[in-house]
């Protein structure tokens, strides 16, 4: 299963998301440095609309929702790099994850300390940089001298990565993320298993208190952080308040909708970041539906009607011979199965089918 890791200054509300948008209490939330040590894992339900219709459409009440990991990992400080803090290990649970959630804290509250003493987005989201591109360029520094023997002898393998990591120190050098470096489909390829801090995708999640979230366009550290984050990351911001989305986790979801709406806002940005997160991965959803439940699978975008008939069982993929198909919203427009095929709308797809978000399928196999 593929994660994502939430990380952040100390005190920035990354153990309080976590627990949120895991509906649990694992993370111990406190208003001192390294409260979270040890990395907490929780299982996340991808929130989808699609399921509800497609369920009344099979006539059944059991729904299944894809999910991912989220991981809530101990706060960074300056110097990490160099082991500073929590650093090696801040670090090492980084590299285990495969997305970057990073939380910024974008209110004032004189209650809740902040590890620099003062509220400056930009100085905290460049510490975090700082220290994942340092520990990259010791990375590649080391992989280039590992490798430059080789290379010298005519090894082609080891030449193509000297190259690429060639291309790549001088980038880190200038303070910039090697995500940010463009390097051709071979290239990219050829760096992916060096598994650079800075290569992961990466969100910014702007933590905002709980009176600010209905207008958090006017507040003026959310949008230093998203005209930052499109600038130098490439990268989309999503605005969260962690301590709504805590007062959530315990209200039935009727009496939550109620809360939002006081607020003054129709949805929880958890959810947005969810959905945002797991396309991030480049992970798709394709359905199966029936009277015994309706059900999200989680594909990898670009994966072929085998592949995907084998994330449900290997046997389906091993024996596949095809795969009934019929796009969610032309189900959703016919309102049943059968009107769908009247139409033409329903069908028959081969191993080389590129299975899109939203297919509704049905495989055939036999083993």
């Amino acid at each position: 299963m593929l994660r994502a890791g939430i990380v952040g200054l100390p005190n920035v509300g990354k153990s309080t998301l976590f627990n949120a948008i895991t509906r649990t209490r694992k993370a111990e939330s406190a208003n001192y440095p390294f409260c979270t040590i040890d990395p907490n894992v929780g299982v996340v339900t991808v929130p989808d609309d699609r399921l509800d219709p497609l369920a009344e459409i099979a006539k059944t009440s059991t729904i299944i929702p894809t999910s991912f990991e989220f991981v809530d990992i101990a706060g960074l400080v300056q110097g990490a790099a160099a082991g500073e803090g929590l650093g090696n290990k801040f670090l090492s649970h980084i590299r285990e994850v495969d997305a970057i959630i990073q939380v910024i804290r974008c209110f004032e509250d004189d209650d809740i300390h902040h590890v620099s003493g003062s509220i400056d987005p930009i100085r905290d989201i460049e510490t975090i940089v700082t220290e994942l591109v340092l520990a990259d360029m010791d990375s590649v520094q080391n992989s280039m001298n590992r490798r430059a023997k080789d290379a010298k002898r005519g090894d082609k393998t080891a030449k193509a990565e000297f190259e690429v990591l060639e291309k790549v120190l001088p980038h880190l050098n200038d303070g910039k993320p090697a995500s940010t470096l463009e390097l051709s489909d071979e290239e990219a390829e050829i760096l992916k298993p060096f598994f650079l801090l800075t290569a992961k995708p990466t969100i910014f999640a702007a933590n905002v208190k709980e009176g600010d979230l209905a207008d958090a366009d006017s507040n003026p550290y959310v949008k230093q952080v998203k005209d930052y984050a499109l600038k130098h990351h490439d990268c989309e911001t999503v605005v969260i308040s962690a301590q709504i989305e805590s007062d959530l986790v315990d209200l039935e979801a009727e009496e939550a909708a109620d809360f939002l709406q006081e607020m003054g806002v129709s949805e929880s940005g958890v959810g947005s970041m969810i959905r945002s997160t797991y396309h991030l991965l480049g992970l798709r959803t394709f359905f199966t539906a029936g009277e015994k439940e309706v059900r999200a699978w989680t594909i990898h975008e670009g994966d072929k009607a085998p592949q995907a008939a084998g994330v449900i069982h290997t046997d389906f993929e091993r024996g596949f011979i095809k795969a009934e198909t019929v796009a969610y919203q032309d189900l959703v427009d016919c309102g049943s199965v059968a009107a769908a095929r009247d139409k033409g709308l329903y069908r028959m797809e081969g191993k080389d089918y590129v299975v899109k978000d939203g297919d509704v399928m049905l495989f055939r196999f036999n083993v």
